[in-house]
């Protein structure tokens, strides 16, 4: 025979089973020192406040990532921007191209990955460089009704990505690499001679100080963006 305390007894068990059953569902339940349930919340839970931490270090994280690509692109900038107006800065990328061919021809056949690193190096310099003059100042000198010499200069550039598309694919080790390096440096070297000594300077005299101003501000942009 069952008593009515065994009854009761196996009733609050059956409630007390209950209870853990349906609170098993969201995660383990626990009773405290106070007999009060507790929840035990996975470390991996996406719930409650710890979606408003993880959310905020993504933000942060991506504002990090914008604000060090901004410093980046000042820094790759900054010397162009610092050394005058577009003419000046012109020059001074002039300058550092050709340091990058020094650097090249001082290499041996056997110093195939600096001659590859270099390469990356100059190839970067001159599409920057590229850039800024074919979306800046050959519009311009077309403006200045110079067409002619800015369509000489522009097609130039088309043998620039020619010289650079052999030299990515020809084998770095070889006499051959070194001697189309020089080949390539030649032919820029009289580009930037005409740009330099005729082009350049002439279409800057027929500039005012406010136009000469606008020009190096818009090229010093389409450089940021490259950079």
């Amino acid at each position: 025979m069952v008593t009515k305390t065994q009854s009761r007894q196996g009733n609050s068990s059956r409630s007390s089973g209950g209870n853990n059953g349906g609170n098993n569902g969201g995660g383990a339940t626990r009773r405290d020192s106070e007999g009060r349930f507790t929840s035990e919340r996975s470390a991996f839970s996406w719930g409650g406040g710890n979606a408003g931490v993880l959310a905020g270090a993504a933000i942060a994280g991506a504002a990090v990532g914008i604000a060090a690509n901004f410093g980046r692109k000042f820094l790759m900038q900054m010397p162009a921007a610092a050394a005058g107006d577009w003419f000046d800065a012109l020059k001074a990328e002039h300058k550092a191209t050709l340091a990058v061919f020094d650097q090249i021809e001082a290499t041996n056949d056997s110093q195939t990955v600096m001659r590859a690193t270099l390469l990356m190096k100059l190839k970067y310099a001159l599409t920057k460089h590229a850039h800024e003059e074919e979306a800046i100042i050959y519009p311009a000198l077309r403006q200045a009704n110079s067409a002619h010499d800015a369509d000489a200069l522009n097609a130039e550039h088309g043998y620039v990505k020619t010289y650079l598309y052999e030299l990515e694919n020809m084998a770095k080790d070889s006499a051959e690499w070194l001697a189309r390096v020089r080949d390539f440096r030649s032919m820029l070297e009289e580009h930037i001679r005409m740009e330099e000594d005729e082009v350049f300077p002439a279409f800057r005299q027929l500039l005012s100080e406010e136009q000469n101003a606008k020009l190096t501000s818009a090229m010093n942009r389409e450089g940021f963006k490259m950079a």
